[in-house]
């Protein structure tokens, strides 16, 4: 009699009912046995072949599994179902069909290849070497990496190179200014004699060099006293100012100011070069030229940290007798006489044409400027009426900008300093205008 067993749980364990199908018995007809287990209760699945296999008591079986009666022995037994069996089969053959196409020669040549394999790495040199060989490797390897100062010299002999065409002396000044930043670098360039080839590209017919030759040169001096020493002992400044007294596209007057403001900052030895050279009467023509405000914001931006920093230098309250270095200073701040040329070429009323502009920047660059230039602009700020108009209007505008602001939950913190700073000039002309009303 043979039994057949229903499982719907294909793990290695069975939990719940049990239901066993009589597939052979009297009369033929099915008979259904269920047995229930608790939960706690727990199977042990076998896992069937194509033979037959005894199950012990408590033992559970795959879905699918033919599982019979042995009526000699009395013991369940199982193997695969029909449909298992005839899958099992199928990959058997499969397997060795596999097995039996691999042939036999191609295994003895893997297996050759193997041991020679083993045999030339245990026969390789050593990866392992002593300190004097790697010594010697990385002697070779300096050899073959250049250093910015091996750089700049190539680069140099290439810039001066009658062979070299434009598009590369334009490379060789993108490379340089990427140097330059470096102070070191910047003066061993002009220790090379790098900053005549400079000045020759700012004289060149071609813009592209022009304006990238005044790129190199801004950032060369930018803060390196020793390379501003040496650009005004080469002629760097006349050359920069004969470039913006001539007509030149924007982007060239640009890197030119920018080189200009680079050299002059906390130098008072080229200020008063500037000064003597007429720096002052060129850049108000070229701001009275710019329509556009662009070149007039850098302007007066210059013009500013050169008053600043000489009002700061002294105001710092050092003592020039035990301070040598600070009394050489003011010796030399005391020589530029900034604020007087400014009066006098016209600066008090132009600084207070860019308070037109629609730009915020430009607005506060020239609010700042004007302040810093009230000592000798006084009397021409409290009869420009125009200046004395621009500041009341800007104040309303910017008194609605905070408002607006405020309501929408917005940082207000810049409106309001550009209101301080029109508060501060407004106070300084009526207090400067309350005293002579008052003599």
């Amino acid at each position: 009699m043979n039994f057949c067993v229903d499982s719907t749980i294909p793990t290695r364990t069975f939990e719940g009912a049990l239901t066993v199908v009589n597939t052979e018995g009297g009369g033929g007809a099915d008979e259904e046995e269920e047995v229930t287990v608790d939960d706690d209760g727990v199977f042990e699945v076998v896992q069937p072949n194509e033979q037959w296999q005894t199950l012990k008591p408590g033992q559970a079986v795959p879905a699918g599994s033919h599982v019979r009666l042995n009526l000699q022995t009395g013991e369940k037994e199982v193997r695969l179902g029909e449909e298992q069996l005839k899958y099992w089969t199928q990959q058997h053959r499969e397997e060795e069909k596999s097995w039996s196409s691999i042939d036999p020669d191609e295994v003895k040549r893997a297996m050759k290849k193997i041991k020679e394999d083993q045999s030339s790495q245990d026969s390789a040199p050593s990866a392992f070497r002593s300190l004097d060989e790697l010594k010697k490797d990385m002697a070779e390897l300096d050899l073959l990496v250049e250093t910015d100062v091996q750089i700049m010299r190539r680069l140099l002999d290439q810039f001066n190179s009658s062979n070299s065409t434009a598009e590369q002396k334009l490379s060789i000044l993108q490379e340089l200014e990427y140097l330059v930043h470096q102070v070191d670098n910047a003066q061993t360039l002009c220790a090379m004699g790098g900053l005549s080839f400079i000045l020759q590209g700012m004289n060149s017919s071609d813009v592209r060099l022009q304006e990238n030759s005044a790129l190199v040169l801004g950032s060369a001096v930018a803060s390196n006293p020793v390379v501003q020493v040496q650009a005004v002992e080469g002629g760097a400044l006349q050359t920069l100012l004969t470039t913006l007294a001539t007509t030149q596209p924007l982007n060239v007057k640009k890197k030119v100011l920018f080189a200009l403001a680079c050299l002059l900052r906390h130098f008072p030895y080229a200020q008063r070069h500037f000064l003597s050279h007429g720096g002052l009467q060129i850049l108000s023509e070229l701001f009275r030229a710019d329509a556009g405000g662009i070149l007039r914001t850098r302007i007066v931006t210059m013009l500013y940290d050169m008053i600043s920093e000489k009002e700061l230098i002294s105001q710092a309250g050092l003592d020039p007798v035990q301070d040598p270095a600070h009394a050489e200073r003011l010796r030399q701040y005391s020589q530029v006489s900034l604020q007087e040329e400014l009066m006098e070429e016209g600066w008090c009323s132009l600084v207070p044409q860019l308070l037109q502009s629609t730009e915020h920047d430009y607005r506060e660059k020239a609010l700042r400027a004007l302040l810093a230039m009230t000592p000798v602009c006084l009397d021409q700020y409290r009869s420009d009426d125009a200046l004395l108009g621009s500041l009341l209007a800007l104040r309303l505008q910017y008194s609605e900008l905070i408002q607006s602001e405020m309501i929408l939950g917005e940082e207000t913190s810049y409106f309001t300093e550009i209101v301080e700073l029109i508060d501060s000039l407004q106070v300084k002309v009526k207090y400067q205008h309350v005293l002579l009303r008052g003599k």
